[in-house]
């Protein structure tokens, strides 16, 4: 039995106002010593305040005064449990810094002690955790919190938005649908009710916003993965093209373990090579992907893909040509 339930088990026993002796605590935490025992009872008077005595003339521990109670945490957790609770919290403070620490400071403290005395832990699993982020961008926390509110309460958000593809700027209403992370940054898809249709919004690309008081248009979970999720990464559009890719077998040992999307084909030939089917709409993220395994993959098809690969790479190619 691990310490927390031990505190549980004494707690509950304690609170039902009656002395109990230390055998009869032994039995009920067993397998337990009772040296261990003594230790948890101070742990409990020590870092939760609990109103324990020892009544030498009964021989037994109790409450004091009779009425009063043991008062753990409200929200308890096993050692296993408050550990992986913790290690979620530094991840999600790597994915970006500081967005649930207000609001997760009290519990941590909390779990802390459930832990154990001190710091140890919390110092412990920032040395032995490490997340690393590659092209993340920075997001208003305020604006993240706005979001992820109206996302989980159904309610419209006016924004505005810059885009870096036309680099203009616009106010629009719309009916948050999903917060997904990707690729190290946030992205929200929402209903657009400027242009009447399902977007996917850069969160680093809102520069105000504000909640409105009006419901959210919900649209179906299945529409949603047909129109944002069905073609290759984070641009929208019903997917209309199928990319064919030949990776050779020294590099088929890293991407056939690899999911690129829900519905890609892939197959080891015999020859150790590799062939990828992926559905696509968007060329654009699928190019750069494509470009950065430079000779170890080749585009068989469609032949429109293939030519833009073959394009992008006499560009760069003309760099080092003198």
């Amino acid at each position: 039995m691990d310490r927390s339930e031990r505190y549980y088990k004494i707690s509950k026993t304690l609170n039902l106002g009656r002395p109990v002796n230390t055998k009869r605590l032994l039995e009920i935490i067993a397998p337990c010593s009772r040296a261990t025992l003594l230790r948890d009872i101070e742990d409990l008077k020590l870092h939760f305040n609990a109103p324990i005595v020892h009544d030498r003339k009964l021989r037994a521990y109790r409450l004091e005064p009779t009425d009063a109670r043991i008062e753990l945490p409200g929200i308890w957790f096993t050692p296993a449990e408050a550990h992986a609770l913790m290690v979620l919290n530094h991840l999600l403070n790597g994915i970006q810094a500081g967005f649930l620490e207000a609001h997760l400071k009290p519990i941590q403290a909390r779990i802390q002690k459930v832990l154990e005395k001190g710091d140890t832990a919390l110092n412990e699993l920032q040395r032995r955790i490490r997340v690393l982020q590659m092209a993340s961008r920075n997001i208003e926390p305020r604006y993240f919190e706005l979001v992820s509110h109206a996302v989980i309460t159904r309610r419209r958000l006016h924004i505005q938005y810059k885009s870096r593809e036309r680099n203009d700027l616009t106010q629009r209403d719309i009916s948050p649908q999903r917060l997904v992370h990707y690729r190290d940054n946030w992205y929200l898809d929402a209903y657009c009710h400027l242009r009447s249709g399902l977007r996917t919004f850069s969160l680093d690309c809102i520069l105000d916003l504000k909640l409105l008081d009006k419901k959210a248009r919900d649209i179906p979970e299945t529409r949603l993965d047909i129109i944002l999720g069905s073609s290759y990464g984070i641009f929208a559009g019903k997917a209309v093209y199928q990319a064919v890719l030949r990776f050779t077998a020294h590099r088929a040992q890293w991407v056939a373990n690899e999911m690129w999307h829900p519905q890609q084909q892939g197959q080891v030939a015999a020859d150790g090579t590799y062939l990828l089917k992926i559905p696509y709409a968007d060329h654009r993220e699928l190019l750069m992907d494509i470009l950065k395994f430079g000779a170890d993959v080749e585009v068989l098809e469609p032949k429109i893909l293939r030519a833009q690969v073959r394009e992008s790479l006499a560009k760069a190619s003309h760099y080092y040509a003198r």
